[in-house]
């Protein structure tokens, strides 16, 4: 492993100014203001426990409410992790992880497929975590999965507590997210897919 896997991608539009920068081989390093602490919360632990370093800033319409900054770091963020991938060659491509959190237990998998997915098994007993809505993680994780072309999967499998709950998928996802980044010694240089692409 050779040449630096990191991008940087800047995304304007007139709801969210985003600004995002990862390496999916770095130390778990976070930079962070999305301008929602929990949300900024969540993304410390893709980042701790991805071992990627992250960096992401966001100006949004937080007047209105954060739908729009979740989803668009979700978009920003997807597009720069398929970026920071480049040709895919020689990835493991396929990623498991069921990660507990005190009573809360979620699995997340993923497939680095080049066709987005989303299959989202995830309830809150309550609408709100700090300031952010519960129904904006379905929101990030989709716009991600699109964004970066790769199949995911969320489930909670059991738990109470939503702060749990959610921080058990975020590290679920992170660990799912670098087994999938991890070069495989015996595919280098190679497309895992039998279609020569993904």
């Amino acid at each position: 492993m050779t040449d630096a896997r990191q991008s940087r991608i800047h995304r304007k539009t007139g709801e969210t100014d985003i600004s995002v920068a990862i390496n999916l081989d770095g130390s778990g390093q976070a930079e962070l203001d999305s301008g929602i602490g929990f949300f900024d919360h969540m993304l410390t632990a893709l980042a701790k426990h991805g071992g990627f370093d992250l960096d992401v800033r966001c100006h949004g319409d937080l007047h209105v409410d954060g739908h729009h900054t979740v989803e668009d770091i979700g978009i920003a963020l997807g597009k720069a992790f398929a970026q920071a991938l480049g040709d895919k060659k020689g990835i493991t491509r396929f990623g498991h992880a069921l990660v507990p959190l005190d009573e809360a237990l979620c699995e997340v998998v993923v497939d680095i497929s080049g066709r987005p997915y989303l299959a989202w098994n995830v309830t809150f007993e309550r609408e709100r975590i700090g300031e952010m809505d519960t129904d904006l993680f379905e929101e990030f994780y989709r716009a991600f999965a699109m964004a970066s072309s790769i199949a995911l999967h969320v489930t909670c499998k059991a738990g109470r507590n939503a702060h749990h709950i959610a921080e058990s998928g975020f590290k679920a996802f992170a660990r799912a997210l670098r087994m999938a980044v991890a070069h495989d010694p015996r595919a280098l240089g190679m497309i895992p897919s039998t279609k020569g692409v993904l």
